[in-house]
């Protein structure tokens, strides 16, 4: 399953960081980041929880990039 989150993050190079701590998260099979149209895209394992995977994802990108945001709702 593929979900589309909008983010919000100041720079590129921010942005591979979080396409980066997302691609090694439990539970993701794949993720993208386009910075230019402040989106992230996310391919969940099969049986993963999107909700739960999620959390973990902001978490690990919140690690790498402190003031970047993805919107869950």
């Amino acid at each position: 399953m593929k979900k589309t989150y909008k983010i919000d993050v100041d720079c590129a190079n921010c942005a591979n960081k979080m396409e980066t701590a997302a691609k090694k998260t439990e539970g993701v099979k794949d993720a993208a980041v386009n910075f230019m149209l402040l989106k992230m895209t996310v391919e969940f394992e099969e049986g993963a929880d999107p909700a739960e995977v999620m959390g973990r994802v902001l978490k690990n990108c919140k690690r790498v990039e402190s003031d970047c945001e993805i919107f869950l709702k």
